[in-house]
């Protein structure tokens, strides 16, 4: 009995050492490579560093959302962009990818195609504000990401969206 209870707690302690992250940085959202994950982390720095992936996020906004199959920008989105690309300007060392999404209406594929133009409206858009083209990449989830998940308007307006997600370094 003895054995087996020892047994026991080293699994559990084992099993506890697994969940933690020895680098002591927060969990990543999966909703993108790079700085998009966690607002806690201390990888992505203080929000009230201008300079920071956390400022970005949070104060400048990683997000723009569009209407039912729509990608066509509204005025709160080209304000969220215009933020986003006077950030991008100013800090250099950073690259982004433009995540296109959709809600869970529609097809796959349709879904796909229609991320895809959002994603691409966000990129044109960005570069038309002076960020170099080079700097940034596009990419497509469709409804396979989605942030909210129940089948009403509050879910589906959420879901339909353009994320920037920061990255250090140059693309190839």
């Amino acid at each position: 009995m003895k054995l087996t209870n020892t047994f026991l707690m080293m699994a559990g302690a084992l099993a506890l050492a697994a969940c933690t992250n020895p680098m002591g940085r927060g969990a990543q959202n999966g909703a993108g490579a790079g700085f998009g994950g966690n607002s806690g982390s201390d990888f992505m720095g203080s929000v009230d560093d201008p300079t920071s992936p956390a400022h970005f996020q949070q104060a400048i906004g990683d997000r723009v959302l569009f209407a039912v199959d729509q990608s066509t920008l509204s005025t709160s989105g080209r304000a969220t962009l215009d933020a986003q690309a006077d950030w991008l300007i100013q800090n250099p060392a950073y690259t982004a990818i433009i995540e296109g999404h959709a809600d869970e209406q529609g097809t796959r594929e349709y879904n796909i195609a229609l991320g895809a133009r959002r994603a691409s409206v966000a990129h044109a858009y960005l570069v038309d504000r002076g960020v170099a083209a080079s700097r940034l990449r596009t990419v497509s989830f469709g409804k396979e990401r989605p942030v909210e998940i129940c089948s009403n308007e509050s879910c589906y307006s959420a879901n339909r969206r353009a994320v920037t997600v920061l990255a250090a370094g140059v693309t190839g």
